[in-house]
């Protein structure tokens, strides 16, 4: 099967979730998100990388603030 044209990926579900999920599969590995987005050539990976690591920063930030609940042991 040949690939995509861009404009119709950008509307494609399977290819975006498959994407975001190698990159959230990445951050659990604790690899350098960063490294990888800024090694991936222009196009719609690095589109979707892109963004889906602003989500993955901005997760980290909110849970900053949060502390771990408290195990209580009864």
């Amino acid at each position: 099967m040949a690939a995509l044209p861009v404009w119709l990926q950008r509307w494609n579900f399977i290819d975006r979730a498959k994407l975001e999920r190698q990159l959230w599969d990445a951050f659990e590995r604790q690899e350098d998100l960063q490294a990888l987005v800024d090694s991936c050539e222009p196009g719609f990976q690095k589109e979707v990388w892109t963004t889906t690591l602003e989500r993955i920063r901005k997760i980290e930030r909110m849970m900053q603030g949060r502390q771990a609940p408290e195990s209580s042991e009864d």
